[in-house]
């Protein structure tokens, strides 16, 4: 199995030593960290007590300086690693995937190999010890709709005759999100303003705090290769074009939408703050996880030519299960552990993340390292699964229950909500993301 591409040639990520099931660093703690093994090796920014924000790689509960690393690689990875100096990744995916890829090869050997302990060492922190920042220097943020259960059940309540607009099974539904107000896991969010409308058409429009803060469930896509404007990207070569992978709220004011929503789509209910996972898990050790896109109904239409590649229908989809938890201001005070309300697999997602890349750039659009795209909420088919409030409260209808007590229809001041992830396939080591933080705090 080892050597062979991820079952198909619109991917580049090959399956190879580095995803060997029993391999095992000598770092402390790493064989078993369920997020980070050495078979991971997600990159991120980071900054211990005193120092620049600089890249590193995330190995168990510690993280390697990548550019202090750089004297003691193989050349080809030196040079990439050396750009790991600055206060995001976009250097470091300059060099490409292949330079990337050569670089996480040589990572993994240093990690793995025993002899190199007394090398290595000091090159190590303490990752708890360290501030996060964001991966990348974000110039375009794109959040698409690719949860088609997500859409179905919002449509249900917003147009219940019409849950699905006629566009949806033929083109990836997508809007321009702000990028200045990214932020990495751990920042709080404000309550955001906004203007609300009662149902009531002789009632005016108010300003104020939303009452109706929501959560979604989403992942990241990273752009790691961009194309020049006018040039789009071939659907065959697109997954090439994918640095990987995070975990992605995207918070929703639902009141503030639901007034100002039509007839061109969010604004301010999405624009005040989105928050990401600090590591990017990368194409290159996803490719274990790669599995073939859940098949159409009979009666959905075909996609048209420039998004159809059969072996991004063969291996386009990632074998990644998320979750999302909420903790209360009372269940921290009460030290009781986070309440599970949803689990779901990114297999939700209607459009393949490759297919997301071919569309955004089908018109010339030009896309660059660092891009975010947002696969869009990703619920399943059962309430268990559902990823957001919106959903799992019937629009507010139905209360959800939590430990001690407490009800909610939407979320809280006080309230904290942390997104999970992880990848995982019969014969190779289970990966994970680490998480995605935030605190919801008052207007």
């Amino acid at each position: 199995m080892l050597g062979r591409l991820s079952e198909g040639a619109a991917t580049v990520s090959k399956i190879d030593f580095t995803h060997e099931a029993n391999a095992r660093s000598w770092v402390a703690g790493a064989a078993d960290h369920p997020d980070f093994p050495v078979q991971n090796l997600p990159f991120g920014v980071f900054s211990a007590a005193g120092s620049l924000p600089r890249c590193g790689v995330a190995i168990g509960d510690h993280i390697l300086d990548l550019a202090a690393a750089a004297g003691i690689l193989p050349s080809a990875a030196a040079d990439v690693a050396s750009s790991g100096a600055a206060a995001s990744l976009n250097p470091v995916f300059a060099h490409g995937a292949a330079g990337v890829d050569e670089l996480r090869k040589a990572v993994f050997s240093i990690l793995t190999d025993a002899s190199r302990h007394d090398e290595v060492t000091p090159l190590l922190v303490q990752a708890d010890a360290c501030e996060m920042y964001l991966p990348f220097e974000i110039g375009d943020y794109t959040d698409f709709y690719t949860g088609i259960h997500h859409a179905e059940n919002i449509g249900r309540q917003l147009r219940p005759d019409n849950p699905l607009m006629p566009n949806y099974k033929y083109v990836p539904i997508g809007y321009h999100g702000r990028s200045s107000s990214i932020r990495p896991s751990g920042v709080d969010v404000r309550r955001p303003l906004g203007q609300t409308k009662a149902p009531d058409a002789a009632t005016p429009p108010v300003y104020g705090p939303t009452r109706r803060l929501d959560y979604e469930l989403e992942m990241a896509i990273w752009v790691g290769k961009g194309n020049s404007l006018g040039q789009p990207i071939a659907i065959g070569d697109a997954g090439g074009h994918i640095a990987g992978l995070s975990l992605l709220n995207d918070w929703s004011a639902r009141d503030v939408q639901a007034w100002e929503y039509q007839p061109l789509g969010p604004f301010l209910a999405k624009n005040f703050h989105s928050t990401v996972s600090p590591w990017v898990v990368t194409a290159q050790a996803l490719a274990p996880f790669r599995v073939a896109q859940p098949a159409r109904a009979d009666s959905d239409p075909a996609p048209l030519p420039h998004l159809w590649d059969a072996s991004d229908q063969a291996a386009g989809a990632f074998a990644i299960m998320m979750d999302v938890r909420m903790r209360t201001a009372k269940m921290r005070a009460e030290n009781r552990p986070a309440f599970q309300l949803s689990k779901g697999s990114m297999t939700a997602m209607y459009w393949t993340p490759a297919q997301l890349i071919a569309h955004h750039a089908s018109s010339g659009c030009n896309l660059a390292i660092g891009d975010l795209l947002g696969t869009g909420t990703l619920s399943g088919s059962d309430k268990a699964s559902m990823g957001s409030m919106m959903e799992i409260s019937l629009g507010g209808r139905e209360p959800i229950g939590l430990p001690g007590g407490e009800t909610r229809i939407f979320l809280e001041d006080g309230d904290e909500v942390v997104m999970g992830a992880y990848a995982e396939r019969e014969g190779f080591r289970r990966i994970g993301f680490g998480e995605c933080r935030a605190c919801v705090v008052g207007a």
